[in-house]
């Protein structure tokens, strides 16, 4: 399965993996799994590090690479997504990253539970 794991997923598994459900670690630690993670998500950290509200997960890259993430740029296809999705979430950081698993059919794993509002492949964490 394909995993896109969303930004506070991500920083949890970085940071904070004793966060992380039990059922979310067995699938971010089964080799079968393929872990991706969106650029949009690095923009989001980048911004939050900016203004304060979050220090910078130290080797980010690095720790990524190490854990075999995919990275996934952002494309028109992910635009044209999110241009089609309805207006239940107001947050165009999350509105990209729904588009993006729902274009790259990706199973998105995030805390937020307003995002299956769009009917976007989700695991609940």
């Amino acid at each position: 399965m394909r995993l896109l794991l969303d930004t506070n997923i991500l920083i949890r598994m970085l940071e904070e993996p004793h966060r992380l459900s039990a059922r979310v670690r067995d699938l971010v630690d089964d080799l079968d799994n393929d872990l991706v993670v969106t650029t949009v998500s690095l923009v989001e950290i980048a911004i939050k590090v900016g203004t304060g509200k979050l220090v910078m997960p130290s080797e980010l890259l690095a720790r990524l690479d190490a854990l075999g993430c995919e990275l996934l740029p952002v494309h028109a296809r992910h635009a044209m997504q999110m241009a089609r999705l309805p207006g239940v979430h107001k947050d165009p950081f999350d509105r990209l990253i729904v588009a993006q698993a729902m274009a790259d059919d990706l199973m998105l794993i995030t805390t937020d539970r307003h995002l299956a509002h769009y009917g976007v492949a989700m695991i609940q964490a």
